[in-house]
């Protein structure tokens, strides 16, 4: 994006715009058994890993998904990804509404 302005977006596009951003590499370290890192590096802590390009992606998108979900579980704020950033849930009906509704 051009511009200084954010987008918000659902969950699933803001994923996709993690995926968008993630690095992967292969790891030799392990000899001959095939390893493929995956990490989004604005995510902190978001990395995994797997036999192949492709199922290293699928357990990437797992762990973005997880990561995203325990960030807005507690309530704090989400990096902005490529311009993004996701719609938070609304919160909890105030204590009038509930009573009203009651």
């Amino acid at each position: 994006m051009n511009q200084r302005t954010t987008k918000y977006v659902t969950f699933g596009e803001y994923v996709k715009q993690a995926l968008y951003s993630a690095k992967y590499e292969n790891d030799t370290s392990l000899g001959k058994i095939p390893c493929v890192v995956g990490e989004v590096p604005q995510l902190t802590g978001c990395y995994t890993q797997g036999e192949s390009f492709e199922e290293a992606r699928e357990n990437l998108r797992e762990a973005i998904e997880l990561w995203v979900t325990i960030t807005l579980q507690r309530n704090e704020e989400l990096p902005i990804l490529n311009g993004y950033t996701i719609i938070r849930p609304r919160t909890s009906r105030s204590p009038q509404r509930k009573k009203a509704f009651a």
